[in-house]
């Protein structure tokens, strides 16, 4: 399957790799700075056309799968041109930076029939694997309260690197670009549909920077269970993101870097097998981006090839967008937002730390 990157940034060496091992034909990547481009293709000994155009590259290599891995207020915009044009593409997180642009994007796939989906790997983890079979197997009986904290570290070095990161516009801060995978992960376990979220986000060490470094928040699902976030990049180190998931008849903690790793499981009745899940810690379980690229990559491709829509789809990015958003503009009003969300986006908390 002929395929094409673009964006060459921080994550690229993900999406080459996980290409690599699913076989793909890496026909093209793509950068607004070429030298990026060609420092990957010679890291990978890749035989790729380099371009600095996305729109001239798509029309010249015609790809069956496109991976989108730019600047993430570019995202939106690629994904729909993208769609329009009937290319099948994955886009890293977050699919967009407000409602209004996720709506185009999904309206455009679905408007051309494309496949298309967004690249939350930690799904693939095989800890949430198995925790969500618990789930869908009733494990839990009736769930109580979960609640996901990712404790991460990114200081002035990291937001030096490219002048996108961290403004509102472009980045957003820590729950948008660090923690909106666990903030996935946890919307998925606990039932995905959502009454209100009350949250505050504030920038407590990086004033060099627009956006949030810490954020809070409490989640209020329709099926009665309550959860919270705490999501940061304050920490002197890279720490944790734990999920944890209470019910009636059993609780589990994923921990790790990624929930790779299950730190307690249990339940009223017991299974056979439950003892080998206490053992699962994946390899490489202190790598932030985890190890699901090439299992996402894998599924992405049978839905190109099986003409259907793949395990993390378009309305998936889109609900784990949509809490990020909540949390803002709860900030924002100071009051709990109902959902679904009708329009919001980051560029909406513009100044909204800068002392009036």
């Amino acid at each position: 399957m002929r395929y094409a990157l673009i964006g060459c940034g921080r994550v690229s060496g993900s999406h080459i790799k996980a290409a690599i091992k699913n076989n793909l034909e890496i026909a093209a990547l793509c950068d607004i700075v070429p030298e990026k481009a060609q420092l990957l293709k010679e890291k990978y000994n890749l035989e790729a056309e380099i371009f600095s155009d996305y729109k001239e590259m798509l029309r010249k290599i015609s790809p069956e799968l496109v991976a989108i891995a730019t600047v993430s207020g570019t995202h939106g915009e690629i994904a729909t041109y993208c769609a329009e044009n009937g290319f099948n593409f994955m886009v890293e997180k977050p699919m967009a930076m407000s409602i209004a642009e996720a709506d185009r994007v999904i309206a455009a796939a679905e408007k051309s029939g494309v496949t298309a989906g967004v690249c939350h790997q930690n799904r693939f983890n095989i800890a949430v694997q198995e925790l969500r079979r618990a789930i869908d197997d009733n494990r839990f009986g009736k769930l109580s309260h979960g609640s996901v904290h990712i404790r991460w570290c990114r200081d002035e070095d990291y937001y030096s690197q490219d002048d996108w990161r961290g403004k509102w516009a472009s980045d957003g801060g820590a729950l948008m670009n660090q923690c909106i995978h666990g903030i996935d992960l946890l919307r998925w376990m606990m039932g995905d549909e959502i009454e209100s979220v009350y949250g505050s986000v504030r920038n407590v060490m990086h004033p060099y920077i627009e956006a949030e470094d810490i954020g809070v928040a409490v989640i209020n699902f329709k099926n009665g269970a309550v959860a919270t976030v705490e999501g940061t990049v304050n920490t002197v180190d890279n720490l944790e993101e734990t999920l944890c998931v209470f019910g009636e008849k059993g609780m589990v903690l994923l921990g790790g870097m990624n929930a790779s790793a299950v730190d307690v499981w249990k339940f009223k009745d017991e299974y056979s097998d439950d003892e080998s899940k206490r053992d699962i810690a994946e390899k490489a379980s202190n790598v932030i981006y985890g190890n699901g690229h090439q299992s996402l990559y894998y599924n992405v491709i049978e839905a190109v090839e099986n003409k259907i829509q793949p395990y993390v789809d378009l309305y998936a990015g889109k609900r784990a967008l949509e809490v990020v958003l909540a949390i803002y503009k709860s900030t924002l009003t100071g009051e709990k937002v109902n959902l679904p969300l009708e329009d919001f986006g980051s560029v909406e908390m513009t100044d909204i730390f800068i002392e009036k």
